[in-house]
């Protein structure tokens, strides 16, 4: 999967020119937390909430709520925007996109190709995405086991799970929390096949085991 696939294609824009009142406009009325800056097409920056709430209150300990909505109202996005912006590419793999998101601790990514805007990637579309990618939304079983970090562990645990009539929805593995030499594999699967004997099948082989309907 990747960025195009989840990206919204539909962006709302201001200029540099534009007014923060613009873009907190655009924000309430498209429930949305960044607006990109452009011209002619062409990033020039972006805007986000936090940026209009950390200018506002520094302005705001000297003004009533009238003097702050006529400041809001006549002071340029440029004044507040972030000029250097990270980026991701229409076919970025999604998983990289969401860990530029988390190591630069950022919102969204403007999505650029050939220099040119063509869309924007969110928080809220990489939750979107691992739902899907996860099969939660499917229901079905939650199959968590831990197993040896070698060549052919993952289909050994795939193949017990299809022996009991269960086709595979969607399927992770983690390092995280388990020693050296092993690592957690995640299973959502789907059938009516039998739920205990599945489960005692797969206790009985592989330790941390957990399977929930």
């Amino acid at each position: 999967m990747f960025v195009a696939d989840w990206m919204a294609k539909k962006i709302f824009t201001v200029t540099m020119d534009d007014y923060i009142s613009d873009a907190l406009g655009i924000m309430k009325e498209k429930k949305i937390k960044h607006v990109p800056v452009e011209k002619n097409g062409t990033l020039k920056g972006i805007v986000s909430d936090r940026d209009i709430k950390e200018y506002s209150p520094s302005k705001a300990t000297t003004l009533d709520i009238y003097e702050l909505h006529y400041m809001l109202a006549h002071t340029k996005i440029k004044e507040i925007a972030k000029t250097k912006v990270i980026t991701a590419s229409p076919d970025m793999p999604i998983e990289e996109a969401a860990m530029f998101m988390l190591d630069n601790n950022i919102g969204c990514l403007p999505v650029v190709d050939n220099l040119k805007l063509v869309g924007i990637i969110s928080d809220r579309d990489i939750f979107s995405a691992l739902v899907d990618i996860t099969g939660a939304r499917r229901g079905g079983l939650r199959i968590c086991v831990t197993i040896e970090d070698r060549a052919g562990s993952i289909r050994e645990v795939a193949d017990i799970v299809r022996s009991f009539n269960y086709r595979l929805l969607g399927l992770l593995t983690s390092y995280s929390g388990v020693k050296e030499g092993f690592r957690r594999l995640v299973i959502r699967a789907q059938g009516k096949g039998g739920y205990i004997e599945l489960k005692d099948a797969l206790a009985s082989r592989y330790g941390g085991c957990d399977v929930r309907r």
